[in-house]
């Protein structure tokens, strides 16, 4: 902790995230342009509570804001602890604002847990290269393609290198992450835990997210998954894997080209049991039906649809709202891009 005590204030910015990308299953992530934002005032004269957490948006009646139970700050602390730091610098305040959907597919759990890093290390004044916080963020959430994108910014592609049990002993997931109390000595994280490269992403190129009103737990989602696969589905998606990575960097796009590259036989055919409407969305919905549709997929574990498209968004968004409404489902959409930056701290 900086001896100096002096008043800081600054905000830390973190894009959502969509994963998988089609074929691209625990690889593939793009951050999007929908940002968490937590402004963070330290050692400010004005303070009232030694600790003052609010948050507005999504999942605002839901969030708890107790240090010690709020995701975000325990990953702080997390942080802190792993360098020799007890607790958070006190007076500190912190306005969390999320117009990222909860349970949904968009990263809102991966943009905490950036957040929470970042957070930890600004307060400890730690000044960590992005890489050494990549590998942070990796003890807590074990799958790279989210956390990846949401760190780094624009079209990832990423992989987590086997870890030594012992090096996670202690340690929980972002799922658990809830449920542990918080240790006062965390170990330092492995270093190079993730290993990434930002892909070329042609500018054209939009991501309509058509999000349903249902959330899907990441953790059922993996649940329907089978153990094993057949090697002529594996074989399917590397050969689509390794088209899509170059072919949505190539202007002008190849709508034939991406739509096909972008299917997958790994986890979508396993997930339609947990999302109303799945299989019709993505047989319907074409380039041949609709100008300017590229592709069109689960975003990560569901149940939001992101189609790729360079125009004619809201008429591919009302056809996949359509088949939603026949089952039932109430739905809203939103035209994203790609980010070219990732997840920063300004200091105000």
């Amino acid at each position: 902790m900086p001896a100096a005590n002096a008043p800081r204030k600054f905000r830390i910015r973190a894009p959502c995230s969509s994963a998988n990308i089609g074929p691209g299953f625990d690889v593939l992530g793009m951050s999007l342009s929908l940002y968490l934002t937590l402004d963070v005032s330290v050692y400010h004269e004005d303070a009232k509570e030694a600790f003052e957490m609010t948050y507005s948006g999504e999942g605002a009646t839901e969030v708890p804001l107790l240090p010690e139970q709020n995701l975000i700050t325990k990953i702080a602390l997390y942080v802190l602890s792993a360098n020799g730091i007890s607790q958070l610098p006190q007076p500190l305040k912190i306005h969390v604002h999320n117009p990222i959907p909860l349970g949904r597919g968009l990263g809102s759990s991966g943009a905490a847990v950036v957040a929470g890093v970042l957070l930890g290390d600004a307060l400890g004044e730690l000044k960590n290269s992005y890489d050494r916080l990549l590998d942070y963020c990796l003890m807590i959430e074990r799958h790279p393609d989210n956390v990846a994108a949401t760190l780094l910014g624009g079209f990832v592609a990423s992989y987590l290198r086997e870890l030594d049990p012992e090096a996670t002993k202690g340690v929980p997931e972002s799922e658990t992450f809830l449920d542990d109390v918080v240790s006062k000595a965390y170990p330092q994280p492995p270093l190079g835990i993730g290993h990434y490269l930002r892909l070329n992403w042609n500018k054209e190129i939009k991501a309509v997210a058509i999000v349903p009103n249902f959330e899907v737990a990441t953790a059922k989602a993996r649940s329907v998954l089978p153990t094993t696969y057949s090697r002529q589905d594996v074989i399917y998606n590397f050969q689509r894997l390794a088209v899509l990575t170059t072919a949505l960097g190539k202007s002008p796009p190849d709508a034939d080209l991406i739509y096909n590259a972008v299917q997958d036989r790994i986890h979508q055919p396993y997930r339609k049991t947990l999302i109303p409407g799945l299989p019709e969305i993505l047989s319907s919905i074409t380039p041949a039906k609709y100008d300017g549709l590229l592709g069109i997929f689960l975003s990560g574990a569901g149940p939001t649809i992101l189609a790729l498209a360079t125009d004619n968004f809201d008429a591919i968004a009302g056809a996949a709202q359509k088949v939603f409404k026949e089952h039932n489902i109430d739905s809203w959409y939103k035209v994203l891009e790609v980010t070219d930056g990732g997840s920063t701290v300004e200091e105000l």
